[in-house]
């Protein structure tokens, strides 16, 4: 069993995160709070990457379609008007090729964390996943504003500046996919592992 120090997770800044420059305040967000950045990389992604990254199983897929359909009920739009239907099994595809094609748009930033409860850590520091519903002094809260409702009705992906793992078994096979075998940098850092 590992120490508690050396727990890993995966982090990607998304295109908006790039394109608003803010690479090194996400990095320095996770510093503050005493993770080590141990793989660093700026690169742009392929389409089979980003396929192989989002899921395909139907259930997932499906699960999108009923987000979707959720976020329009509660706003009072017309999902048949825009996905000519209401069935969630056929939106969930248009909404993954709507990420896949937003994760294309720009140059992405892989990292793998380290640190005491690294993966809930960094979703902490993150905040939650959909941006209008982050607390100030969260990246996704001070960096973004973002909602579904918006970026369904501009037929686009939510822009919430980066992905984070949600487990250790999912961090494992991120870090495995982007990453592949490479090996992770070791250093102490002063005040933290010292």
């Amino acid at each position: 069993m590992k120490h508690p120090k050396e727990e890993l997770t995966f982090v990607m800044l998304k295109p908006d995160g790039v394109r608003k420059g803010l690479t090194g305040e996400v990095i320095n967000r996770f510093e503050q709070r005493y993770l080590k950045i141990v793989a660093l990389e700026m690169f742009q992604p392929t389409y089979d990457q980003l396929d192989s990254h989002y899921p395909k199983d139907e259930a997932w897929i499906t699960r999108l379609g009923t987000k979707t359909l959720s976020t329009y009920e509660k706003y009072g739009y017309d999902a048949m008007a825009d996905f000519g239907t209401v069935d969630p099994a056929g939106i969930g595809p248009e909404i993954r090729k709507w990420l896949i094609d937003f994760m294309m748009s720009a140059p992405l930033v892989k990292m793998i964390i380290q640190g005491v409860h690294a993966v809930d850590v960094v979703r902490k520091v993150a905040g939650p996943t959909m941006p209008y519903m982050a607390d100030m002094g969260t990246i996704r809260g001070d960096f973004s504003i973002d909602s579904p409702a918006l970026a369904n009705k501009e037929k686009r992906a939510v822009m919430n500046v980066l992905h984070c793992s949600e487990t250790p078994e999912e961090a494992e096979h991120e870090i495995k996919h982007w990453f592949g075998d490479v090996k992770i940098h070791e250093y102490k850092r002063f005040g933290v592992d010292e």
